[in-house]
């Protein structure tokens, strides 16, 4: 049996003269003072930074190989140590060789455990009475009192100078090392104050300790260099106290084991002296890696922990932080200190003293000695510190790291890791905190932090804060914790955490049920409720009654959630008590934080988010009332690509968020026959608009939902609540979404008589705001026709144009073409000109006129995607034009070797009609020229081929559209085709028709829109205006017009005709028997062309006697 080597060492210092250079090496910063202190001294050794230190020997770096086990972790006695160091040095001890040899021999014996245990006991005893016994110095107690005058303990007894290189004899006096030395040399051997025999005449190591503390000191104080007391002050060290004799065992074992003993502690005490006292790096390292692998293997901690606490040990340890490079040797030490730390706050107290020792472990940590960061916390560094640290990605590194990978110590490095970047997280800024929580999603650390959830109770509420605050940030990833985290730990926390700790919890329970997928969103909520130790629902409820009134909502929402898993229509006290605490929240306008979190609460639980967590609500009844397009582009944003495998999940999802939608809805309105009503509506009225906003959008949810569910008598209570409140905002908010909103709230309304009554006073001014909004609801169309009582005569109300402006451009000849591109209205004329307008208020503002075409411009067509307008002539030329500057720039001109009568372009491909029968067909060819090497090269290029091909040659085509591929022909004989160019296929829409009384009766004009094909010829058959299906080209419809049409423009609610006889008739596209309105040009000439703008609401058309009008849809 091995004996335990502190047992060894204790009964071995016990049988040694007491020598006390270990106790008294730095006699003023010893930490096992004297039960009466002459003054009030610091209770911890202090250090000063190494930077202000002179005449330090530079230390040469050496490395040698050494093994680093950690099974266990024994202590030490400094004090014995220290006392072996001078003995060590002056006596004749057993050399290295002789302690190896005296190891191998003792291991043969093995002494009984019951031996070695009793001397343990005797010996911890005795060392604990003797080291009580030690006074510590005076430091802080200047003998001159002066403003400059140093402490008395800075100034040597021998030259009563202050000291430049100070030693301190194993007597605990410190002198000047050059006075001691001219004192030694004199033939004396003892101590020049206590008298006191020395053992050993050769001057230990400089007490660095001291010398730092006096170069701080002169920084401070840069007048008092030197000090001279009036009379010199001898310290009276106090008689050592004889060590008590430990009884030994006069058996042969007894013999074996005290020389094994013998051998061990010479080991460790020449180990320990050179640490503290050797000049030589490779001595000071080879130390710390022989103490590190003793405090592993040894069994006893105090007397260790004792010896290695003192100031010369720390002081040591430091040093090898300073000027090692041995990552073995550096790891040990990290080891080592932090283990001393956790045991003793004086150690912690002696690092913290100095900055740049701190700035020097930090900077090892941040270099890659991840053990480090046990020390770093240990040190408890503030908030503050922790940021100038700059430390996140090493903490990060330590999280992902495998715990395995790490030395194993008295905490967890992940641990400490945790705990530091919560830290860092509970007390920064927003943006700070931002910053952290993108660096943790972005190197991937949230799985590791998630993991962290099944820790210890402290590194477990750090990292629910840590994730709380990543879910906030980036909120898409909320669906990885819920998918990974084990929720049950965090339950059990709830009930032992703080207060503070507690909401922290709740919230991120709050958070994480913020799902895209109702089905899994409902999955968390039953494992939340169920999963906990003790019943979640009653344990938040007590939390709900006494929690703080800015938190309280979030509280009562997830009560309510978790209630809501059961039957809704049966009253819980969960729910009751949740819903309760909902209004009180929204009324107490002292706390306007509870206000507006009640309200967004409110908004949430209708159920829809976004991946990133955010709610849907507000896009959602947007596009209920016919506003597609916020929910749209939110949706675009935000999900990712949906697969066609997805689309039956896809209809689950949205069944069980209209089934959670319902009984949410059904909860809130049904408490107390519609309380919640009056708080909302006191919240429209509230002046601060974030509020305002929040129960603007939850009312309208509400009462849109009071429209799907049965009613038991609340609507009314909801009308006298809200009904004059949203007839305000739609009729006065310039907001187009709160008026979509609002007019889908009216619409709950509107389905009741007693409510379409209660209207009655404001329609005038419902319906002039319906007919604006017309155009981008489809509600708004809808209601509007009820409110008109769906009379005929009532349509023409829905729609009203009036004219902006009319320009005569006659010196020009006929206007043959219309064209729109942003702000600019393009005309070509019969001359060949082709002039750019702006139109602003009622004035059309010339702007450009350019005549290169040398015959009439038949033709204009504008590419969006390239600012190009093309251009086609009966000078056989088409042209390209740049329309994205200022002024209108011919880039290309393209021979068509025929006349280009009515010309189309879409997706690189040209088609126009020529003089003859057919359509011809271009191909856009690409260029592009690159300069490379200095040489100019074609890389793409941007022409037409110069060839092309003649399409439905049997034909002679009068009009042309192109849409989705496909060429849409309307010829001279009344036919139809479409020819698919891709594959060049041909289908007959309508066949022709032989000629009536010698008159052909062509396709004047042809539009494609919504899968329908628009044709517009004279009304020989009754229609002037025929509507075709473009899948399976059956008729659908027809406009009865009894003009002779010749151009058409359409838009989505209107179709408009140009007439030979100079009107515009306007057709109401989806009921098609109604004529909408007729505008008259004042002339009896053919309206020969016309265009709308992108917001449908401008038209303007070009006449034959060259009249260009605008009329304005209002």
């Amino acid at each position: 049996m091995v004996l335990t080597i502190p047992s060894c060492l204790v009964f071995l210092l016990s049988k040694q003269p007491m020598r006390t250079e270990g106790e008294r090496l730095v006699e003023f910063l010893s930490f096992h003072g004297t039960s009466k202190p002459r003054s009030s001294p610091p209770s911890y050794p202090q250090r000063v930074s190494p930077e202000t230190i002179k005449n330090l020997d530079c230390r040469r770096l050496t490395a040698f190989p050494t093994s680093l086990n950690s099974d266990s972790e024994p202590e030490l006695s400094l004090e014995d140590n220290m006392a072996s160091s001078a003995a060590s040095s002056s006596s004749c001890s057993e050399s290295e060789a002789e302690i190896e040899e005296n190891n191998r021999k003792m291991a043969l014996f093995e002494p009984t455990q019951s031996e070695t245990q009793k001397q343990k006991q005797a010996t911890v005893a005795d060392f604990s009475r003797t080291s009580s016994e030690h006074s510590m110095a005076d430091t802080d107690n200047s003998p001159g009192g002066g403003k400059h005058t140093p402490p008395k303990d800075f100034v040597c007894q021998i030259t009563s100078h202050i000291f430049d290189d100070p030693v301190t004899l194993e007597t605990g006096q410190t002198y000047e090392r050059r006075a001691i030395q001219e004192w030694l040399q004199r033939g004396n051997s003892t101590c020049p104050i206590t008298r006191k025999k020395l053992n050993c005449t050769q001057l230990p190591k400089s007490n660095y300790v001291l010398k730092r503390l006096i170069a701080t000191w002169k920084e401070q104080n840069p007048a008092g260099s030197v000090y001279i007391p009036p009379e010199t002050q001898q310290k009276k060290t106090e008689p050592s106290l004889e060590s008590k004799k430990v009884t030994s065992s006069t058996s042969p074992d007894s013999v074996i084991i005290q020389t094994t003993i013998d051998g061990t502690i010479s080991e460790l005490r020449l180990a320990i002296t050179n640490l503290c006292t050797s000049e030589i790096l490779n001595e000071s390292e080879m130390a710390v890696l022989q103490i590190k692998r003793f405090w592993q293997e040894a069994a006893v901690e105090f007397d260790m922990q004792s010896m290695l606490s003192k100031p010369p040990a720390i002081n040591g340890f430091v040093e090898i932080l300073l000027n090692s490079a041995n990552p073995l040797v550096l790891k040990a030490t990290i080891f080592l200190l932090s283990e001393l730390g956790s045991r003793d706050k004086g150690v912690i107290h002696t690092l913290t003293r100095v900055d740049s020792d701190v700035e020097r472990i930090v900077a090892l940590f941040k270099k890659g000695l991840l053990e480090a960061v046990v020390l770093i916390y240990l040190l408890r560094p503030s908030t503050m510190n922790l940021l100038e640290m700059d430390m996140v990605e090493s903490l990060l590194t330590v999280i992902k790291k495998k715990e395995d990978d790490m030395l194993k110590m008295c905490l967890k490095p992940k641990t400490t890791a945790v705990l530091l970047l919560g830290q860092i997280f509970a007390s920064s800024e927003d943006s700070i905190n931002s910053s952290i929580a993108n660096a943790i999603i972005s190197t991937k650390a949230i799985e590791n932090m998630i993991d962290s959830l099944q820790a210890e109770q402290t590194e477990r509420i750090a990292a629910v804060g840590i994730l709380l605050k990543c879910m906030l940030e980036d909120g898409k990833c909320r669906n990885t914790v819920a998918e990974k985290a084990e929720l049950a730990p965090v339950l059990d926390s709830f009930l032992s955490a703080s207060d503070g700790e507690r909401f922290e919890i709740v919230q991120f329970l709050y958070e994480i049920v913020k799902l895209n997928r109702r089905t899994f969103n409902e999955q968390i909520l039953h494992i939340i409720k169920d999963g906990g130790a003790f019943s979640t629902t009653h344990i938040f409820l007590n939390y709900l009654q006494v929690t703080l009134p800015d938190q309280s909502p979030v509280v009562a929402g997830l009560l309510l959630q978790l209630d809501l898993l059961a039957e809704p229509r049966k009253m819980s006290i969960y729910r009751e008590e949740a819903i309760e605490s909902l209004i009180s929240s929204l009324r107490n306008s002292e706390f306007p934080a509870a206000q507006i979190a009640a309200a967004k609460t409110i908004v949430s639980l209708q159920g829809r988010f976004t991946v990133s967590g955010k709610s849907l609500t507000r896009s959602f009844l947007l596009k209920q009332a016919g506003l597609g397009k916020p929910y749209n582009n939110l949706m675009r944003m935000e999900q990712p690509g949906k697969l066609s495998g997805e689309v039956e999940e896809n209809l689950e999802e949205e069944r069980a968020a209209e089934e959670w939608e319902r009984r949410m809805a059904f909860a809130l309105v049904s408490y107390d026959f519609g309380l919640l009503f009056e708080a909302l509506a006191e919240g429209l009225r509230s002046r601060c608009t974030e509020l305002r906003s929040a129960c603007f959008v939850s009312a309208t949810w509400l009462v849109h939902m009071l429209g799907i569910l049965p009613d038991t008598g609340i609507r009314s209570a909801a009308r006298v609540c809200f009904l004059k409140l949203l007839i305000e905002i739609f009729t006065s908010s310039e907001d187009i979404e709160n008026k979509v909103l609002s007019l889908l709230a009216l619409n709950s309304f509107i389905k009741d008589p007693e409510g379409l009554h209660d209207l009655t006073s404001s329609m005038k001014d419902i319906k002039k705001d319906l007919r604006e909004l017309r155009k981008s609801s489809s509600l708004a169309f809808e209601i509007l026709k009820v409110l008109s009582a769906g009379h005929d005569s009532s349509t023409a109300e829905l729609w009203t144009h009036n004219e902006l402006v009319q320009v005569d451009c006659s010196e020009n000849g006929e206007v043959l073409s219309i064209a729109f591109y942003n702000d600019k209205i393009f005309s070509g004329h019969s001359d060949g000109t082709i002039k750019v307008w702006t139109g602003k208020g009622s004035i059309l503002h010339l702007i450009q006129e350019i005549r290169e075409h040398t015959k009439a411009v038949t033709s204009l067509a504008v590419l969006q995607p390239g600012e190009k307008l093309y251009s086609g002539s009966l000078d056989r030329t088409e042209r390209v034009w740049s329309v994205g500057n200022e002024s209108l720039t011919c880039v290309q001109v393209h021979d068509m070797k025929d006349q280009v009568n009515n010309l189309v372009v879409a997706n690189g491909i040209s088609c126009f009609i020529p003089q003859g029968a057919g359509v011809k067909r271009l191909h856009l060819l690409r260029r592009q020229w690159q300069l490379k090497n200095s040489i100019l090269c074609l890389s793409q290029v941007h022409s037409w081929n110069g060839g092309s091909k003649l399409l439905n040659p049997n034909k002679h085509v009068k009009c042309l559209s192109l849409a989705h591929g496909k060429l849409y022909c309307g010829c001279h004989d009344s036919s139809i085709q479409e020819i698919d160019l891709t594959t060049g296929t041909l289908a007959t829409i309508q066949h022709g028709s032989r000629k009536l009384l010698g008159k052909a009766n062509p396709i004047h004009a042809i539009q494609v829109q919504n899968g329908l094909v628009y044709s517009a010829s004279s009304p020989l058959d009754g229609a002037a205006v025929k509507i075709w299906n473009a899948s399976n080209y059956d008729l659908v419809g027809s406009l009865p017009s009894i003009l002779e049409v010749r151009c058409m423009a359409i838009s989505s609610d209107l179709i408009y005709m140009g007439c030979k006889a100079g009107s515009v008739e306007i057709w109401d596209r989806k009921k098609q028997q109604s004529r909408v309105e007729i505008l008259q040009t004042g002339t009896n000439d053919k309206v020969l062309c016309m265009a709308l703008n992108a917001n449908e609401d401008v038209l303007v058309i070009g006449t034959s006697t060259g009249q260009i009008q605008a009329w304005g849809l209002s």
